[in-house]
């Protein structure tokens, strides 16, 4: 017990960092979806890919057919998809993490079956699928 009393700032110190760790797994996650689900959303048609890396990453190599709309300019332009409402919406960002929130603004803004590529373009790289510059 002194232990504790003693170190008090330090054991608070730990159970802090402890909970900073566990922070982005208990966050909300929007719909995800495996690179090979992927390719079955693409297959079916009626999809709508959107990468939101910035222009240079997306330059680099993308999937093909989608559109760049970058992450920052994401809620000014998501006007642009309007028209795809029906179908489903892709989203591509270089590791997954950032899809998820271009996903969750998908869905606030009325898009249904809106996803995002879990691992993201890495992830499709490494299950050797194509990509184009």
């Amino acid at each position: 017990m002194k232990f504790i009393l003693d170190n008090l700032l330090l054991i608070g110190i730990a159970v802090m960092s402890g909970g900073a760790l566990l922070l982005p797994a208990l966050m909300p996650r929007g719909k995800r979806a495996s690179a090979t689900e992927v390719v079955q959303i693409i297959n079916r048609g009626k999809h709508v890919l959107v990468d939101i890396r910035t222009p240079e990453e997306f330059a680099a190599g993308h999937l093909r057919d989608a559109k760049n709309i970058p992450l920052a300019d994401f809620d000014k332009r998501i006007g642009e998809l309007d028209k795809s409402k029906s179908k489903s919406i892709v989203v591509v960002c270089q590791s997954g993490a950032r899809a998820d929130k271009a996903v969750r603004l998908l869905q606030a803004a009325g898009f249904e079956d809106a996803l995002a590529l879990d691992g993201g373009l890495a992830a499709w790289q490494a299950a050797s699928l194509p990509t184009v510059k």
